[in-house]
This record gives C-alpha cells, structure tokens and sequence, in this order.
C-alpha cells in the first residue's frame, strides 16, 4: 500500500497500474480462501506472485514473437516490478549448489529419486529459484 501512495505521488503510471492489479489478485485469493475456510499463507502468495510474473514473461515472448515490441516491454516492466516483491532469485552456481546439497541430502542415486530431490528443494528454496530450469538441471545431474 505504501508503494502505490509513492507511486501515486511519483506519477508512476505503470507501476500503480501493475500495484493494483497485484492487490486485486491478492484480495481475489484472500476470497476464495476464506470461502475454502483456509487461510492464506505466504507459500499462496509467492506463488500468486511468481505465477503473474511468469504469465507477464510469457506474454511478452509472445508478443516479440508478433512483433509487437510495445507491448513486450510493458509485459516486461510489470514482471520488473512484481519482482520486486519476490525474494532474492538464486544464481546459477548457487542453483547448482543447492542441487547438489539436495541430492547428498535425499541420496538419490537414480532418476526414480528425482521427486525426492525436487520436494527437498521446493521445501527450502520456494520462491528463490526456477523450479522448471531445476528440474532439468535434478535431471541432468541424476541421470549422468
């Protein structure tokens, strides 16, 4: 709420449009949550958050692809700014770190292990890494 009063004074158009649209999404789960009976938790938001970030990066992939280098960027901007709100992403060497602490962790010894690996990092790594580009890398490193 303090961002968007700073933008609002700043004139940052985009970045209380995108503001807003990240507070409607987290009241419109804050609904569907209280109709469930179960509380929203911060595990819910990072993942509302990181799910609009990707949809945004997405879009803008799509986009480039249209030609449309307009609207790609302002994809790109409101990804920027819903970031911002995000934990520290981790690197690749700290991703290929992590992995392998997992897998000494786990002792997994084959693909079949790869769950086990994954759960580990999703455990303690939420929000902080591609859980897509560290399944690959899981893979890659389990299968060699």
């Amino acid at each position: 709420t303090e961002d968007l009063k700073t933008a609002m004074k700043a004139g940052e158009k985009r970045r209380v449009e995108t503001i807003r649209m990240v507070m409607a999404a987290l009241k419109e789960r804050d609904i569907e949550a209280r109709t469930s009976g179960k509380p929203v938790g911060d595990e819910d938001v990072l993942a509302l958050l990181q799910k609009l970030v990707k949809s945004r990066q997405e879009s803008a992939d799509i986009y480039e692809k249209a030609g449309r280098d307009d609207l790609a960027a302002q994809e790109r901007e409101e990804a920027a700014i819903i970031s911002a709100y995000l934990p520290k992403q981790l690197d690749e060497a700290a991703t290929a770190a992590a992995i392998e602490a997992a897998i000494a962790e786990t002792g997994a010894a084959s693909m079949k292990d790869m769950g086990k690996v994954v759960a580990s990092l999703k455990a303690k790594y939420t929000g902080q890494m591609d859980f897509a580009k560290a399944s690959a890398a899981v893979k890659a490193a389990l299968s060699s």
